[in-house]
């Protein structure tokens, strides 16, 4: 089995989460909250589970590449690790920096930076798409004969070290640190929507690849999260398609071909000089900034919590046994995942689509694991009837809950 400790450290992942969150709790530090950190691990969900398909295209082609093309046969050894880590920073930076130059790119990465918010929840806000635009810029590691077991373990231990860093717990480290390493201090600036901290800092482990490359930017104010157009919303598979949507829609506009190809491959936010050139990032005002959210009613918040946990259990699950699931049930598990975050995106937003999809992922789960996983036994049936039935008069409840309140706040205004 491949070792990937992104997977492996999932556990650690959410102790350290839950850690932070009791930490700001006591300290009345507000940098938490419940619709926003669960879109964020919704993101991290979602990519993991398309990971589970779209990892036999990134690491097809590059053991392809390692086995037809590799010039050296590096023997596995503590010192072909450590240069492999390297090598695998080096190269994350350049096709980091290069998500955030290449409009195309962007459209995968910019899932990463949507959140207002900057905590560790942040750091599982991953993309469903990115690898299929980065994924090339790591072959040269393989044409110098870096195996594909080492290529996913360091890339992991990289995604690893990256979780720590997205806090606002931890100010300035000691000097010598802040110098080689990438830190709180410093990512807190890639993760800013501030113009002087827009694109910098793109490093994973090391920091002094910007500081070559000319990409480092200090931490001076507090930054302000997100991007410059927010997403507004609690829907982590629009999260992934939302940039895409804008270009299809700047591409529209655009008449002429060349530009339209153009457009692709400049820079988020460019357009011709007859359209009106570069659309520059612009300051925030402070004064009338106020972050995307939406009101819920707490029994609804409760429902969704409960909901969630047990699907994070389950995706836990699929993801550590993805070796002994053939592939249409790998589709059909995967599936049923993605249409649960879509569901919880659509009770945070109380959309009626939402409680509609979550009325039928109630029954849908139960029938998939009789089904797939358990025997059709009579007290099986029963349990999961009695599931099916507990669960929808909660939901209900929680509908008419949230319609009343709904109604109360349309009445006051």
């Amino acid at each position: 089995m491949v070792l990937d400790p992104t997977v492996i450290a999932i556990p650690v992942y959410f102790l350290l989460i839950g850690i932070e969150l009791i930490v700001h709790r006591i300290q009345a530090v507000k940098s938490y909250r419940l619709n926003d950190a669960i879109t964020n691990i919704n993101c991290g969900v979602t990519s993991q589970v398309t990971g589970a398909f779209l990892k036999v295209l990134s690491i097809g082609v590059y053991t392809f590449v390692f086995q037809k093309f590799a010039i050296f046969n590096l023997e596995s050894s503590v010192w072909i690790w450590i240069v492999a880590f390297i090598a695998y920073d080096f190269f994350y930076y350049w096709a980091h920096r290069m998500s955030h130059q290449v409009n195309l790119f962007w459209g995968g990465h910019s899932v990463h930076h949507q959140s207002e918010e900057y905590n560790l929840s942040v750091a599982l806000r991953q993309s469903s798409t990115q690898t299929i635009w980065t994924f090339l810029f790591y072959m040269p590691m393989a044409l110098v004969g870096i195996d594909p077991i080492i290529l996913v373990s360091v890339s992991g231990f990289n995604l690893l070290y990256q979780f720590w860093i997205h806090t606002e717990s931890i100010n300035k480290l000691p000097v010598w640190f802040e110098a080689v390493f990438n830190t709180p201090s410093h990512h807190r600036v890639h993760h800013a929507r501030n113009p002087k901290y827009i694109d910098k800092n793109h490093a994973g482990t090391f920091i002094i690849w910007d500081k070559m490359f000319g990409t480092f930017k200090e931490e001076e104010e507090k930054p302000i999260y997100g991007i410059t157009k927010n997403l507004n919303s609690w829907n982590p598979i629009w999260a992934n398609v939302a940039h895409y949507s804008d270009m299809l829609g700047d591409i529209r506009t655009i008449p002429k071909f060349t530009d339209k190809i153009r457009y692709i491959f400049e820079k988020p936010g460019w357009l011709p000089q007859y359209m009106g050139g570069y659309r520059a990032p612009f300051e925030v005002d402070k004064t009338t900034y106020s972050k995307f959210d939406t009101r819920t009613v707490s029994s609804l918040n409760f429902y969704v919590l409960i909901q969630y946990i047990v699907l994070l259990v389950g995706t836990a699950l699929f993801l550590f046994n993805l070796n002994d699931i053939n592939v249409a049930d790998k589709l059909i598990f995967a599936s049923v995942i993605i249409l649960s975050v879509i569901s919880f995106g659509g009770l945070f937003e109380s959309k009626t689509w939402g409680f509609v999809i979550e009325s039928l992922r109630i029954i849908l789960i139960p029938a998939i694991l009789l089904w797939k996983v358990f025997t059709m036994s009579p007290i099986l049936v029963g349990a999961f009837i009695l599931f099916v039935i507990v669960f929808e008069i909660w939901l209900m409840s929680v509908r008419k809950v949230t319609l009343a309140t709904q109604i109360s706040s349309d009445e006051a205004h």
